[in-house]
């Protein structure tokens, strides 16, 4: 655990990084989806064509895709899903990808096809070999973490089990095991546009030296206007820029990205 000095020292170097927004392109079975609350039944389907969607935001002003396999997360067949990846690889953005990574072979395979990040959750807090072994083998640029949360208590298996786990506890044994990026998403809010839970996120980044990628509800540009004031290293952006609520360009633009 660092002491509080170290943290201190992480939080300002933190809010002189780079703030990134993250277009997320969640898919199931091979087409683009978004669920309410992580819930598999509240599924919205926005089309069979993730590489349509990842050329708009590319178009729009993205360099980075945050990409999800829901189908690996929840147990599915993900075939589909690991073919779109590799359409979405060939049109120059970076990637990065998580769902279902719980073994050597999947993270190999994605950082092999050249996804620039891996985002690792269930593996990452219930399989420390496996977590050391990335990171060892890729480096922590490569490696990040992937806390999803109810109520303040992490779930894994894709969000369908809660643990006794606290956001805080989760997140200071990442930071001691090497990882140093990390996706935090508020899951009652993920899908439903509540506005962003930029409190919990800079109140894990400060506390931990993560740096944290905030995750669920966005709705708006103020959301973004705080989640870069407070220092976070990014925001993913999913249903409301697919249903028309937020443009990507407008919100790249206000977050003074480039």
């Amino acid at each position: 655990m660092q002491n509080d000095e170290c943290r201190m020292m992480n939080a300002e170097c933190g809010m002189m990084s780079e703030f990134t927004i993250f277009p997320a392109i969640d898919l199931r079975g091979g087409k683009v989806v978004r669920l309410a609350q992580g819930d598999p039944a509240r599924q919205t389907v926005y089309g069979d064509d993730p590489l349509a969607w990842a050329e708009r935001w590319k178009a729009e002003g993205a360099e980075w895709l945050h990409v999800v396999n829901l189908s690996g997360a929840f147990g599915e067949e993900a075939d589909a899903n690991w073919q779109a990846l590799e359409r979405l690889l060939t049109i120059g953005l970076k990637v990065e990808f998580g769902g279902g990574l719980r073994e050597k072979e999947s993270i190999r395979a994605a950082l092999d096809l050249g996804v620039a990040r891996v985002f690792l959750g269930t593996a990452a807090l219930q399989n420390p070999p496996l977590l050391a072994w990335a990171l060892e083998t890729y480096g922590a640029e490569r490696i990040a973490g992937d806390i999803g949360a109810r109520d303040g208590k992490v779930t894994v298996a894709g969000w369908q089990e809660a643990t006794a786990l606290t956001v805080l506890e989760a997140g200071e044994f990442l930071y001691a095991q090497g990882v140093r990026w990390c996706v935090l998403t508020d899951v009652h809010r993920d899908g439903v546009g509540g506005g962003l839970n930029v409190g919990g996120a800079a109140a894990l980044q400060s506390a931990t030296g993560l740096r944290v990628v905030a995750s669920g509800g966005v709705s708006s540009l103020e959301d973004i206007r705080r989640a870069r004031a407070a220092g976070l290293a990014g925001v993913i952006l999913g249903r409301a820029l697919y249903e028309g609520k937020l443009s990507l360009s407008e919100c790249l633009s206000h977050a003074d990205h480039r």
